[in-house]
């Protein structure tokens, strides 16, 4: 069993402060109410292990899990704590592309270890309230450590809703610059907005079924929970049916845009044909009467004019016929 620390307890739903960070010095952030303690710490390093490893004595395997940062989404059950495992996606503006952040989560009988690899923002707040306000931790922390696990995930789960409409406002902006002459513009704009619908389903796809393996689970999380496990699992099949919607929609946006582009060429391209068909005549009459050699009406001042009034008239007369079958 985790061989946990014994606890300076204050009144009842204390919460213990953390210390000021100090240079190598562990950065662990700890709320304890209700017998439940939570335990949360951002960006662990190798001195937050060996903190850790000093008052939990989790499996080796676990702990290599937590610093490899190259898990897929899963749950593993040990005899007497739950290591579950998984990705929530994040938009990083420095590089300007969708990335996933892994949240490890140990969950024994009265205690919780929350330990993401960046910062998560909707885990953050969840944890910055609770110490804040009493209420809300008494309500979280007196339910169990189940409760508290299905709260916090559900949370960084439904964090993704405001990133998919933001897609999905994407995507209404592009489908109306495709039909407003952008399309050429708008290429690499497709392009990126497929590259963060790709990198979406890359996150969720293997969490789906970590988080069915965490719905099924026995292990702190008791029946009376099922159906808020049952909850996440459906926000995910949610999340899961807008990115396929998505999926197909980028898809076809990309297609109309090609179609808009090769409509576009097509016309540029028909009428050059035409003014080269128009003027290879023109070309021909006047090569004809340009050879060094003699031609009908040669040296004579109306010759000349009757051939100019000749390639006027046949350049119109061509006009005209091209324009009759809807060529230009």
């Amino acid at each position: 069993m985790p061989n946990l620390p014994r606890l300076r307890r204050g009144s009842r739903g204390a919460v213990v402060p953390s210390p000021p960070e100090q240079p190598g010095e562990p950065r662990v952030e700890e709320i304890d109410a209700g017998g439940l303690r939570w335990i949360n710490i951002e960006r662990p390093r190798a001195i937050e292990r060996a903190w850790l490893e000093e008052r939990f004595d989790f499996h080796s395997l676990a702990y290599e899990d937590v610093f490899s940062r190259n898990q897929r989404p899963k749950v593993d059950e040990y005899d007497d704590y739950l290591f579950v495992v998984l990705h929530f996606p994040r938009f990083d503006k420095q590089v300007g592309r969708l990335n996933a952040v892994e949240l490890d989560v140990f969950v024994g009988s009265d205690f919780v270890i929350t330990l993401p690899d960046d910062r998560i923002q909707p885990l953050a707040y969840l944890f910055e309230r609770c110490r804040a306000v009493e209420e809300l931790r008494d309500q979280l922390f007196a339910k169990g450590a189940g409760y508290l696990l299905y709260k916090i995930v559900d949370d960084c789960v439904d964090a993704s809703f405001p990133m998919l409409r933001k897609i999905g406002n994407k995507l209404e902006r592009l489908e109306e610059d495709i039909f407003l002459g952008r399309s050429e513009e708008i290429v690499r704009d497709i392009s990126n907005v497929k590259q963060e619908i790709i990198n979406f389903r890359k996150i969720i796809r293997p969490q789906r079924a970590a988080l069915r393996d965490l719905e099924r689970t026995r292990r702190y999380v008791p029946e009376d929970l099922e159906v808020y496990f049952d909850d996440i699992v459906d926000a995910s099949e949610r999340i899961w049916d807008m990115l396929e919607n998505y999926k197909e929609v980028i898809e076809a946006l990309e297609s109309t845009n090609e179609s808009v582009i090769s409509h576009r060429v097509n016309d540029v391209l028909r009428v050059l044909t035409s003014i080269s068909v128009i003027v290879l005549p023109l070309t021909l009459l006047a090569s004809l009467w340009g050879m060094n050699v003699g031609v009908p009406g040669e040296g004579d001042h109306d010759a000349f004019w009757v051939v100019i009034v000749a390639m006027v008239a046949m350049l119109f007369g061509m006009l005209g016929y091209f324009r009759h079958r809807g060529w230009l």
